[in-house]
């Protein structure tokens, strides 16, 4: 009797084995695969069990939390959505998340290691703290004066603190309401289908991931270039252009917009756009130096995130001459982000060192303390200080006597730089109406604002005035905004 009791606890001691060593096939080796599984409702339930952390800007959140009385129970909301959309992006329990909501996705749902102290007792107790929050570098009146300005009209406007590199303004437009896409079911699907069949592609973040044809905003580039390599010496001394200009090699006549560029000096050729001048000047400065002059403004660079991810920028680094004069003057492949020629912007208002953007000026707990703060940094010289000083000197000229004169703000010191890109087979489209320019307060010792505006649907009669026309309006109303309230710290 004894010997049978001890194979039956025999048995039941293998049985215990096998139980154990299933429990930990499933718990350790396979708990990868089963939390991956669609079926498994559980992370998703988790998630949305606690509200989300807020996104702030001026110390005021802008998103916040419903509870739903779902399964799913916490439904993302948004305050003033469509001004926000382009620096919140959308937090979707059907569709995910996108820009700061995802770059910043760990903070606001509590699960970055930063939120405690004691991040393994979360761990061990399967639990999470409250979602911390996310305070921007974004400026509310410069947010709305960008905003307003765009009135809907497809294009883009960045706004940078020349110093820092902190965003006050990102507007794309047109926008969207980020909340149409918060919560399940029917209508959340038919807000997506709807959003992404429109063809003004509301979702898209004009303002980081489209790249356009600068026009002659890049004839800053092109004028850094040459004075930094030494092929203009003075900026006031005639070039010996024609006009129109004939491109190397070839048996085409390049024209300008306006008149008065024939044998024009760099300083008339930007202050009044002049595309044979800043054409020619490209060729002599060469191909190699043109390609590092703009690599050293940010072109070609990749990996750029503010935190979001940005689009590269381009510059051709393999181009005949003829290429290389339209590309002179932002046409050809020449294509660049708005923030991009913010940057570009900056880099001349701040002396010639290119600022890193950003948009998170730091992330809290849910009580106020401190995880991290955005620091300020370069990406580097983008130009000599004597080259930056001599731009500005030729951009305040655009504004005051040449042809964006509808950026000037009384009061204050403004540069700018108008430009037209044309587009579509045969230069056919609507071209698109560029102003980037900066803006200093008369008694500052510093520029406190640079910005780029590109309007898409731009109508002009000619070329870069329509800079003046469309975009440059926008651009002083987003600098008047900036200089009328210095950004609490």
């Amino acid at each position: 009797m004894i010997r049978y009791i001890r194979w039956c606890a025999c048995f039941c001691a293998l049985l215990l084995a096998a139980l154990l060593v299933n429990v930990a096939r499933v718990q350790v080796w396979e708990a990868a695969a089963y939390g991956a599984n669609p079926a498994n409702k559980r992370p998703a339930v988790e998630r949305y069990a606690e509200p989300r952390g807020d996104i702030l800007v001026d110390g005021r959140p802008v998103t916040g939390s419903r509870d739903s009385g779902q399964l799913l129970r916490y439904e993302r909301t948004y305050e003033n959505g469509p001004l926000y959309a382009p620096v919140t992006g959308f937090s979707s329990q059907t569709y995910g998340t996108s820009l700061l909501e995802r770059a910043e996705d760990a903070i606001l749902a509590g699960t970055d290691p930063g939120l405690s102290a004691f991040p393994l007792w979360y761990e061990l107790a399967r639990g999470r703290p409250s979602g911390g929050n996310a305070e921007t570098t974004v400026r509310a009146g410069v947010q709305r004066a960008a905003y307003t300005g765009l009135a809907g009209r497809r294009g883009a406007a960045v706004a940078l603190e020349p110093a820092t590199g902190r965003i006050l303004a990102l507007v794309s437009s047109p926008s969207y309401d980020p909340a149409e896409l918060s919560g399940t079911g029917g209508p959340v699907k038919a807000a997506w289908a709807r959003l992404n069949a429109d063809p003004a592609r509301p979702m898209l973040n004009r303002a980081l991931r489209e790249t356009y044809p600068p026009g002659s905003t890049f004839k800053i580039v092109t004028a850094a270039a040459a004075l930094d390599a030494g092929v203009v010496a003075d900026v006031d001394a005639p070039t010996q252009t024609p006009d129109p200009y004939p491109l190397p090699g070839t048996n085409t006549l390049l024209p300008n917009a306006g008149s008065g560029c024939q044998d024009a000096s760099m300083a008339e050729a930007v202050q009044w756009s002049c595309n044979t001048v800043m054409a020619k000047i490209g060729v002599r400065v060469g191909l190699r130096a043109m390609v590092d002059a703009a690599r050293r403004f940010g072109f070609n660079e990749e990996g750029l995130r503010v935190p979001a991810w940005v689009s590269r920028s381009n510059f051709d680094t393999d181009m005949s001459p003829d290429q290389l004069a339209l590309s002179s003057i932002g046409q050809f492949n020449t294509r660049a982000t708005p923030l991009q020629m913010a940057m570009v912007a900056a880099a001349v208002a701040g002396g010639g060192e290119l600022p890193s953007p950003y948009l998170v000026e730091r992330t809290t707990q849910d009580d106020g303390d401190q995880v991290r703060r955005g620091r300020p940094h370069g990406l580097g010289r983008a130009m000599s200080p004597a080259t930056a000083l001599r731009l500005q000197e030729m951009m305040v000229a655009v504004v005051e006597n040449g042809t964006g004169h509808n950026a000037a703000i009384p009061g204050a010191v403004v540069g700018g730089k108008t430009g037209t890109a044309q587009h579509g087979v045969g230069n056919a489209g609507t071209p698109y109406a560029w102003f980037i320019g900066w803006a200093k307060a008369q008694d500052a010792p510093l520029p406190g604002v640079a910005v780029a505006v590109v309007v898409e649907d731009a109508e002009a009669r000619r070329g870069d005035i329509s800079g003046n026309g469309a975009a440059a309006p926008i651009a002083r109303a987003v600098m008047e905004a900036a200089l009328a309230a210095p950004a609490k710290r």
